[in-house]
């Protein structure tokens, strides 16, 4: 007899054990791609087809975006799966909101789509929930000022974003912190730009969107650590397959390594060299891990995981590698409190500002549970060889809270309570059903 159980009780969800992780899934498209090509798409001239395209409201909050600016969007079905049409209007056919640009919960669509915002013939003003409010946005302001952008802010940093568009000169910039999405909203900009716009990356971040970039036919190249790129030129639109999201996957791959017994399968998973730090980690921690099937479509490299029950090891993520696995730490540190070692987060004081403290709101958590767990300013230690135990849990409102700590339920004696549990559908909205499928 099973003992998993899940059971929405108003927002909530109440998890018990589950002794085994059986099965074959999908996972929904990648957030970050699927980001990246609604913008494009929405930039090119012509009409794109994306297949996969995320199901999370992040990314639904982009496509409404892009809606506001006149692009035709619609859903249709082919070959049985769900398949997003684009009418792109080319780099200078967007047209001026009737409205405020509703970012909801994504800093990603905020961040990124201020980039095209930037230097279009209109005004427009962005923002968006009271999360999104809190988180600075000074790092791409600075840069995009240097390009010639107009752009008030909250306090100088906090949206909502009052954008002005304007010419834009290309500039050669050195981000002091790594960042995918200040690297993505200056090539954006730099589409627009006049000459060429150069970000030279201290740590080479994910490279989502110049893979899209030169998929759509932008004057795009890469030397070293710096990527460069030329305004003016169109972008074409293109057929385009969004591989099936790794950091979703990272909640279903943690649930099987700490199951007593696993055997799960997870189809057509992206496996871009600039996100498999996590399967380096965790492979290197102990995890039994095989890659099947790997093909490579619009650039983007796809394959099938399979793991296993495995004896993890645990360790240290700090410097560059705490930027490679940003979004996963809330569940690896899930993986590391039952590890033989533990875990060590170091120079992770990017979580603060996320969509809550994740150090702080891992740490409530955590300590809910049972778990030890030492805080400091820019990460966490966590020992090993502990075991969870049956506790209410709160995410505050954040998707990969809610997600990390219903894995942690799954090892935990009794039946735990997720409140706030249906911030998953942020980026996840079948995270349960799935769960369900495959936890016995």
């Amino acid at each position: 007899m099973a003992l998993f159980m899940t059971q929405t009780v108003s927002s909530a969800e109440r998890i018990g054990s589950a002794r085994a992780i059986y099965g074959a899934i999908a996972v929904p498209g990648d957030k970050s791609i699927s980001h990246r090509y609604a913008m494009l798409t929405s930039i090119a001239e012509g009409e794109s087809r994306i297949l996969n395209y995320s199901t999370g409201a992040d990314c639904r909050s982009t496509l409404s975006c892009m809606t506001a600016m006149g692009v035709g969007h619609r859903f249709a079905e082919r070959g049985g799966r769900e398949e997003l049409v684009v009418r792109g209007r080319g780099l200078r056919g967007l047209e001026p909101p009737l409205r405020y640009l509703d970012a909801g919960n994504s800093g990603s669509t905020i961040r990124m789509l201020s980039g095209i915002l930037a230097s279009q013939k209109f005004s427009s003003e962005i923002g968006g929930d009271e999360s999104l409010s809190k988180r600075p946005m000074g790092r791409i302001m600075v840069p995009l000022k240097e390009m010639g952008a107009h752009i008030r802010a909250t306090n100088e940093q906090f949206p909502p974003l009052t954008i002005e568009g304007q010419p834009l000169e290309g500039i050669d910039y050195a981000p002091p912190v790594a960042s995918a999405q200040v690297k993505s909203c200056l090539l954006l900009a730099g589409l627009y730009a006049n000459g060429e716009t150069i970000v030279r990356e201290p740590v080479r971040t994910r490279d989502h969107t110049e893979i899209a970039l030169r998929e759509l036919g932008a004057d795009l190249e890469r030397e070293g650590s710096a990527v460069k790129v030329r305004g003016g030129k169109p972008l074409k639109a293109a057929n385009l397959i969004v591989p099936g999201d790794l950091s979703s996957a990272a909640f279903f791959l943690v649930a099987a390594l700490m199951a007593k017994e696993a055997d799960l399968a997870i189809a057509n998973v992206g496996l871009n060299p600039t996100r498999t730090a996590l399967l380096d980690f965790l492979v290197g921690a102990g995890a039994q891990i095989k890659i099947l099937n790997l093909e490579q479509v619009n650039g983007e490299l796809i394959g099938t995981l399979q793991v296993r029950t495995s004896r993890i090891r645990g360790g240290a993520i700090e410097g560059a590698m705490t930027a490679a696995l940003i979004d996963e730490i809330p569940v690896l540190a899930i993986l590391g409190a039952v590890s033989e070692l533990g875990l060590s987060v170091k120079d992770a004081g990017e979580l603060r500002v996320k969509e809550t403290d994740r150090i702080a709101t891992v740490a409530e958590n955590l300590n809910r549970m049972g778990i030890r767990v030492t805080v400091r300013a820019d990460g966490f230690e966590i020992p090993g060889k502990q075991q969870f135990q049956a506790a209410e849990i709160d995410s505050f409102g954040d998707h990969r809270i809610a997600m990390a700590f219903s894995v942690a339920a799954l090892a935990a004696g009794g039946e735990s309570v997720i409140h706030n549990a249906a911030a998953a559908s942020v980026s996840y909205p079948e995270f349960y059903a799935t769960l369900r499928e495959i936890a016995q």
